[in-house]
């Protein structure tokens, strides 16, 4: 049917809808002609003959791949099924579909309800079947001409790529240059910061701990102040993203890389959908270009920065817990010598000791447990063997150890002084800003003053920022400073100052790892320990006993306990331990209570006679032993006859064995089978004789 031709009255009662779309965002602010276009179809409907007319623009900036939701599209479906659109029209068939699924479901819609597709060309009923075929063939030159028009541009950006030539977006510290390329940001204080975060990962080992450093040393970050353009910058507080960013992006080892994340494809609710930026491993990048431009690090220590980051990610497979503190010195270290697993640190008990643990067998699959020990001995016995290894070299970490403080004081004070330059630059355009303003404007006069009043501010802030910098820059220190270091290694070691990170620290700087099995026939932790130099020595340490711990009474405390056991009362023995100065395992004073309870878990009996060698008896004992009742020992204690002995009055007797055996005792036993009376010898017999 032409244009020319009359609608059937039928299809003209109904609505005509204008669909209005445009592919991206960028189109629908600029190829604003291809929108005057599509909303002039409005005024052809009208020239149609139809009365209603409702125009769809609710998909303009989006896709007609299939990829995405479209709601003016998915609106237009269903005004069709319900049978109120008597006509589409549509400035070409690529409008209303990029691909066939849409575009064929569309047609077979129109052809149910007797509805007609009208573009520039001409007016097609889909009931046609010559129409039809020429609808089909529109679409699926549509659907063809974006896959060559796609392919097309993709080749051509890989073709630059793999020349270098592509302008891909290069992260902060980059610009690139329309003669050489890619180039340095001429802003020395973003060089200087990005140079420094990568000094201090070397030097630290671990993203959060440089992220940590700066923040603490007040050295922000650049940000580009709309969000996007490299042209000028805010200098916030730094973030974790920022130190990940840069200590991952290949582009500052001078590496050129192209294809670096994949689109995939899945269907929902038969729809198909595209998500972006899944990162693919480094063998399968597209193009990977090394020594493309000038980098801040080499392609070598970008690597192991990339190994240092998969190590410190313990989670995944092969990776080592980084020095993190806590208070397990091997932990992420040791490995199972029985399933060669690593051994993780838990923390049981009150007072959350840790324990070395191989439970994996069991978690995963109800094996038996491989080993499971405390902590702190191992610890020891490994602490003092690094230290054991370092003293040789004492005086030589020490003179480097002064010379890397003294690195970071210059470090410091260079920030410092950068961020100054930067603070009176501003401050010397806000001034000139001020000049130049009109007086008589005093609304924008007051603001630029405020302005420049802000701007001097910072510039005082960063001058008391350098002052203090300069007051920590100490000269460097002699040789015969440190001598005798080697000596105190173990002090040092041991004092509080010293963090539990950094002796994790300089255990990893030192070991490889530790293949870890218990030897059940003498009872002891063998550690065969894997040096950094690649050699290997063996430890055994002795595997605690059940309920033994490190929280427990020096051995002159025992000795005491020993000692005034079974002669003095516990509160005697508590008070003579505080009068010495000595302390519980955990620290406290000594109370009856707590020695009592020293003697039970140690085996220290409070009376001679509890321990049952025979020399020593109880009063049942010794009842029991002579055929007689507590009452008849008891009554010889009180007249003298049996020697006794009692801690403190009203403790139980203890008697001596031998005791019982003296002619006191035995006349006494005679003589309590007589009758119990006192002969007189005034006294005259009631019967006397005859």
């Amino acid at each position: 049917m032409k244009i020319s031709e009359p609608l059937p009255s039928s299809v003209l009662r109904r609505k005509a809808v204008v669909y209005v779309r445009q592919s991206t965002a960028l189109q629908v602010q600029v190829n604003l002609e291809s929108q005057r276009r599509q909303y002039d179809l409005a005024e052809v409907a009208r020239g149609l003959g139809f009365h209603e007319i409702d125009v769809i623009d609710d998909d303009l900036g989006v896709s007609a791949s299939g990829s995405v939701v479209r709601a003016g599209f998915d609106r237009l479906v269903a005004e069709l099924c319900a049978g109120k659109v008597g006509a589409v029209l549509c400035l070409e068939a690529s409008r209303l579909a990029r691909n066939g699924r849409d575009w064929h479901h569309l047609l077979e819609l129109c052809g149910l309800v007797d509805a007609r597709v009208i573009d520039v060309d001409g007016i097609y009923n889909p009931c046609s079947p010559n129409d039809r075929l020429l609808l089909g063939m529109k679409g699926t030159i549509s659907e063809f001409e974006i896959g060559i028009l796609r392919g097309r541009l993709v080749e051509a950006a890989r073709a630059k790529a793999r020349r270098g030539k592509l302008r891909i977006p290069v992260p902060i510290g980059f610009l690139w240059d329309r003669d050489s390329g890619v180039s340095f940001d001429p802003d020395a204080r973003i060089q200087e910061v990005i140079r420094l975060m990568f000094r201090k990962f070397e030097e630290l080992g671990s993203g959060r701990q440089v992220l940590l450093w700066m923040h603490n040393e007040e050295v922000h970050f650049p940000r580009p102040s709309d969000g996007k353009r490299l042209i000028s910058f805010e200098w916030t507080p730094i973030r974790y993203r920022n130190v990940i960013s840069v200590l991952k992006n290949p582009f500052y080892a001078g590496v050129y890389a192209y294809g670096k994340s994949e689109n995939r494809t899945e269907i929902v609710d038969g729809r198909a959908r595209k998500s972006y930026g899944h990162k693919k491993p480094i063998e399968e990048w597209e193009v990977l270009l090394r020594d493309h431009h000038e980098g801040y690090i080499s392609w070598d220590q970008f690597e192991r920065n990339q190994a240092q980051l998969a190590r410190n990610a313990f989670r995944w497979g092969g990776g080592v817990k980084s020095g993190r503190g806590g208070r397990a010195l091997l932990a992420g270290l040791l490995i199972c010598g029985r399933c060669g697993r690593r051994i993780r640190v838990v923390y049981t008990g009150k007072t959350l000791a840790p324990k070395y643990r191989c439970d994996r067998p069991n978690l995963a699959l109800g094996l038996s447990r491989c080993m499971g020990f405390g902590a702190w001995r191992v610890d020891a016995a490994v602490s003092t063997v690094l230290i054991r290894a370092v003293e040789p070299m004492a005086l030589e970490a020490a003179l480097e150890a002064d010379q890397m403080r003294r690195d970071g004081d210059l470090e410091r004070r260079r920030m410092a002084d950068l961020e100054l330059e930067r603070a009176q630059y501003e401050a010397q355009l806000a001034e000139r800003r001020y000049a130049a303003c009109d007086p008589e404007n005093r609304l924008i006069a007051a603001q630029l003053e405020r302005a420049w009043e802000e701007t001097l501010r910072r510039v005082r802030a960063c001058e008391e920022k350098l002052e203090s910098s300069a007051l920590l820059n100490t000269p460097p220190a002699k040789v015969g400073k440190f001598e005798g270091l080697a000596d105190d290694l173990q002090t040092a070691w041991n004092a509080p100052s010293t963090t539990m990170r950094t002796r994790q620290r300089l255990a990893r700087a030192l070991i490889e790892d530790i293949v870890t099995d218990i030897d059940e026939s003498s009872g002891e932790i063998v550690l065969t320990v894997h040096w950094k130099g690649g050699q290997h020595s063996e430890l055994r340490v002795r595997k605690p006993k059940s309920g033994e711990h490190r929280r427990r009474a020096s051995g002159e405390a025992e000795a005491v306990i020993r000692s005034m056991a079974g002669r003095w009362p516990d509160d005697q023995i508590a008070a003579s331990l505080n009068r010495m100065g000595f302390r519980t395992g955990q620290n406290k004073t000594w109370t009856a209570v707590r020695v009592g309870s020293f003697r039970t878990t140690h085996g220290i009996h409070a009376y001679r006679s509890a321990e049952k060698d025979g020399q020593w008896l109880t009063m049942s004992e010794a009842a029991s032993k002579l055929g007689v009742t507590n009452h008849v020992i008891r009554g010889m204690i009180h007249k003298g006859v049996l020697a006794a002995m009692q801690v403190v009055p009203g403790s139980p007797y203890q008697i001596r064995a031998e005791d019982l055996c003296s002619d006191s005792v035995k006349e006494a036993l005679v003589r309590r089978k007589r009758p119990r009376r006192q002969i007189s010898e005034s006294q005259g017999s009631l019967f006397p004789t005859t």
